[in-house]
């Protein structure tokens, strides 16, 4: 149950306010980002929250119930994030770097599973390994010429038309948008690998029931952290940017006197 994570990081991203990030003292030059919709959002957290953690825990229950095994209900009850992003997929129909990251972990999610044993402990330290796989694919890309989040950012801060694409990657040019992008692609890849060394861990330790509704607490609770610490260090980015802008444009003016 990775991918709704990578599908709604973006909408946290979206509060770092790119075109104040920088130390550019042209302010008025800058474009302004393009409206969006609230009620969007909202729905994708209802559906992702139905299809990702109610439907998984009450159809492992039911299986449950009804005599079957705890790695064949873990199995099935694991469907439902699958489902989630098909209707997403083919909701924006659209397939950008984000739609090939996201069908990709599919995947390889699909894949994990259906290899070596499956017993429900095993299955719930795959779906873990998954999760730090995202982590450690965000680490690799501070290598590429541009870090993942950027692309995961573009995906939700525009609506997908060609100017307010153009806007997003217009960003790239201001030192401090570049830095922002960075270090949130670090502190998230990260906090995604610890998150899935924890869940091993305890996968190992709690009963299947339990880890069962522990994991997907723990998912969304280390998103809500890291989202937290994106709107923290977004403000703040923001606050230092404006005042390194204002420091610019006092010295210019003390120059031209």
């Amino acid at each position: 149950m990775t991918s709704q994570n990578i599908r709604f990081l973006p909408y946290v991203i979206r509060h770092v306010p790119g075109e104040t990030l920088s130390t550019h003292p042209s302010q008025a030059e800058r474009p302004t980002p393009p409206a969006r919709s609230g009620g969007a959002a909202a729905t994708g957290w209802i559906l992702t929250i139905a299809l990702n953690v109610v439907a998984p825990i009450i159809t492992y229950h039911q299986l449950q119930d009804h005599g079957w095994s705890e790695a064949g209900s873990l199995l099935v009850s694991s469907a439902w994030p699958v489902v989630d992003n098909i209707v997403v997929l083919a909701w924006r129909r659209k397939l950008d770097e984000f739609a090939m990251v996201t069908l990709a972990f599919l995947a390889i999610t699909a894949a994990v599973s259906l290899v070596g044993a499956n017993s429900a402990r095993t299955l719930l330290v795959k779906d873990s390994c998954v999760t730090g796989l995202f982590g450690l694919l965000c680490l690799a890309t501070l290598l590429a010429p541009r870090p993942l989040i950027f692309y995961f950012g573009r995906k939700f801060a525009t609506d997908g038309t060609p100017e307010s694409t153009a806007w997003w990657n217009g960003l790239w040019q201001y030192p401090g948008f570049r830095r922002s992008m960075t270090v949130m692609t670090a502190v998230w890849g990260a906090g995604y690998v610890l998150e899935a060394g924890v869940r091993v861990a305890l996968a190992y330790v709690l009963d299947t029931d339990t880890m069962v509704a522990v994991s997907p607490i723990m998912i969304y609770g280390v998103l809500a952290g890291l989202a937290l610490w994106t709107v923290y260090y977004g403000k703040k980015s923001k606050a230092e940017g404006e005042r390194r802008a204002a420091a610019a444009a006092a010295e210019a003016g003390a120059a031209a006197a």
